[in-house]
């Protein structure tokens, strides 16, 4: 699948067409290609800042917030590279703590798309080379790069030793089983270990590995990865705890205690996420950063449409209107667990590909009614997909209008592509 972009600017259009036009072989795995996108390119991924690479199903993106929030507390250039975007392509590339500008954007992703014209690359791995490459240009302390899918064939897999820093495993959770879990031998046969295989692919010799902790047999895959690349590993749980309270969030290791002010990013599970992101930094030797940092960036990590409350707006009025990309089981036990039955109206954009029964049921308790919207540029399931009760309407901004004045609250869920829609309807558009 593509992920369709479009900007105000005819310059970098005219390269977001070019994207749009890129198909990925059936069947094809591997980093052949992006290696050899790479080396026509000079190889930047070789000259990059100490890297510090999140792989994980759910939390990686919002591990990558803190773990940029804490270095840039520290008063740190910090590069960024995470996806999807959410509203402007622009978003998948920070350079040095901005978003790209659209000239340099324009004229990177040219230079990539030129440079790839017969190795018919993907979407991902265009774009995971213009990161790099922009990143290689600009000077700056340290870079953050999340995992697109998986982690063992990830176009982002290319990072070598020699400019790791960390590496990092956040959540797991079953989620695009259609690659993840694709049969193949001398590969785990159990689902989430399979799962925890392909995530610790990004295990490189020598190089700090940390982990939140999971069932037996997926860690079993992670402590593998890590013994066999001779990877110093830090487990959640074990190496490292992690624990929030109404007092604040509290962390120890070897270094010792910190204690720290509760995350602003809303949700149990992001204490976990902020835990790795602090044990990552606190088990490397390449980038170092003060106590007061970690104290700074609890406040200022921003991680946009992960269980967001939107401001007042086009789109959201008034009311009390929350906004969630996740689109799986541990994305619906996680809005379960924060909405703890409370009644509200769920609004759902869901992927033909995603199970809708895995953010429904565990709301269950909660809706006072569902309704389906499309997802933007993508297939997606109509209303029946979601229960007898539930209705379908086309247009998001209808069904606010249309949705009973009667206090509860709304949450908009389902889709990162249907998020992106809604922040830039509600004039929320990420910076």
């Amino acid at each position: 699948m593509r992920d369709f972009a479009r900007s105000d600017d005819p310059a970098v259009q005219s390269q977001l067409d070019r994207l749009a036009a890129l198909s990925v072989p059936q069947g094809r795995l591997g980093l052949e290609t992006i290696r050899a996108l790479l080396a026509r390119l000079s190889n930047p991924q070789r000259r990059l800042p100490p890297v510090f690479h999140v792989a994980g199903t759910n939390g990686k993106g919002s591990t990558c917030a803190f773990l940029r929030a804490i270095m840039e507390a520290d008063s740190k250039r910090v590069h960024v590279t995470t996806s999807p975007h959410l509203v402007r392509y622009n978003e998948r590339i920070r350079v040095a703590g901005e978003l790209i500008r659209d000239a340099r954007l324009a004229t990177v992703l040219s230079e990539v798309l030129d440079a790839g014209e017969d190795l018919g690359p993907s979407f991902f791995e265009v774009t995971v080379a213009a990161a790099f490459l922009e990143f290689s240009r600009v000077p700056a302390d340290a870079c953050v790069v999340e995992v697109g899918l998986g982690g063992r064939f990830d176009a982002t897999n290319v990072l070598g030793e020699d400019v790791l820093a960390a590496c990092g495993i956040a959540a797991l959770g079953i989620d695009h089983e259609q690659f993840l879990l694709a049969p193949e031998g001398g590969v785990p046969t159990e689902p989430l270990a399979r799962i925890a295989f392909e995530k610790a692919g990004i295990t490189k010799p020598g190089v700090p590995l940390c982990a939140l902790s999971c069932l037996p047999a997926p860690m079993l895959e992670i402590e593998r990865a890590a013994m066999t690349n001779g990877a110093p590993l830090a487990l959640g749980g074990r190496d490292w705890q992690v624990s929030v309270d109404v007092a604040g969030l509290h962390y120890e290791d070897r270094h010792g205690p910190l204690e720290l002010p509760i995350p602003h990013l809303l949700g149990a599970h992001q204490a976990e996420n902020a835990g790795l992101a602090i044990a990552m930094l606190r088990h490397q030797d390449r980038v170092s950063v003060g106590v007061e940092s970690y104290v700074e960036a609890m406040a200022t990590a921003q991680w946009p449409a992960r269980l967001q409350r939107l401001g007042p707006g086009p789109l959201a009025g008034t009311r009390e209107v929350w906004l969630d990309g996740g689109h799986n089981a541990s994305a619906g036990a996680m809005l379960a667990a924060h909405f703890a039955g409370r009644p509200l109206h769920l609004v759902i954009g869901m992927l033909t590909a995603k199970d809708p029964a895995s953010l429904v049921r565990p709301l269950a308790t909660s809706l006072q009614s569902i309704t389906a919207v499309p997802v933007p540029g993508h297939e997606w399931h109509g209303a029946e997909a979601f229960g007898v009760d539930a209705r379908l309407v086309e247009d998001v901004a209808v069904v606010m209008a249309d949705l009973p004045d009667d206090g509860l609250p709304v949450l908009i869920a389902g889709s990162l592509y249907l998020a992106g829609e809604v922040l830039r309807l509600n004039g929320e558009i990420p910076r």
